[in-house]
């Protein structure tokens, strides 16, 4: 057994975990489909999340029947699990179209979390992630949104789980840079979801001080539920990583979310 924590930096909702870097943390600690070097290709790991991961609290870790699980109390909070299956990626966007499309971000004008670690006005430089998704396009199952992101030197990962001149960001700021952006590609200004299942697929760590650009889209609604997908691209267009999402609609009060002004 080991354990997994998520410091407060890394919320989504201001009490709980951000979910993208909490399932990131979950799957590289799934021992048995991580890479030896975790540089090296990742399989799709599909992650569940069962509860509102606390913040700055011990999750027991244990794995058993390739299933590794993080638990308070007893009770699950997130499931990580290596899944068969083709993750397809969203087409790229060109880094310049992503830096103009930024400045059309929703989340400017209204944000339900604007404190989260990916995708919240309110974090700082070197604080939170800062990507700021704006409109590029339909696709053929939803919006198309873009941005530009630069992996700041406090996400690197751990030295000793990689070989590789450049220092690179960490499994779980990678995760949570495919997290958030698939949110406001789905319907995060219309209604305010959480996420609720995760699946991603690493091909290379980001460097850090490296221009990425990450794009994102809608694939669907079935009920509260609703779908989308991301990918990120390094500065030479080669795809770094990608992400699917299943996004659950839910009571803003119940998260600590903020609700747009009737005015």
């Amino acid at each position: 057994m080991t354990e997994l924590i998520v410091p407060r930096r890394f919320c989504g909702p201001p009490d709980s975990g951000n979910g993208g870097w909490t399932a990131g943390s979950l799957a590289a600690l799934d021992e048995a489909d991580a890479p030896d070097d975790h540089r090296g290709s990742w399989p799709p790991i599909e992650v569940s999340l069962r509860q509102p991961p606390p913040l700055d609290t011990p999750l027991d870790v244990t794995a058993e029947a390739g299933v590794t699980t993080a638990s308070f109390g007893g009770a699950p909070i997130a499931t990580a699990h290596r899944v068969d299956r083709t993750l397809a990626d969203v087409d790229p966007v060109a880094p310049d179209d992503a830096a103009s499309a930024s400045s059309s971000y929703p989340g400017h004008t209204f944000h339900p979390f604007p404190t989260c670690f990916a995708c919240g006005t309110a974090r700082e430089e070197a604080d939170g992630l800062r990507i700021f998704p704006g409109p590029v396009g339909e696709g053929a199952d939803g919006h198309r949104v873009a941005a530009p992101w630069t992996p700041h030197p406090s996400l690197h990962e751990d030295w000793h789980t990689y070989v590789d001149e450049h220092p690179r960001a960490s499994v779980a700021a990678t995760w949570a840079a495919l997290d958030c952006i698939g949110g406001w590609a789905g319907d995060l200004t219309e209604r305010l979801m959480v996420l609720g299942r995760m699946t991603a697929r690493i091909d290379d760590l980001p460097v850090i001080g490296e221009p990425h650009v990450v794009v994102g889209e809608g694939r669907g609604r079935d009920g509260r539920k609703t779908f989308t997908a991301s990918t990120l691209y390094d500065a030479d267009g080669r795809v770094v990583a990608t992400a699917e999402h299943t996004w659950v609609a839910v009571d803003p009060a119940l998260f600590g979310g903020r609700v747009p002004s009737s005015d």
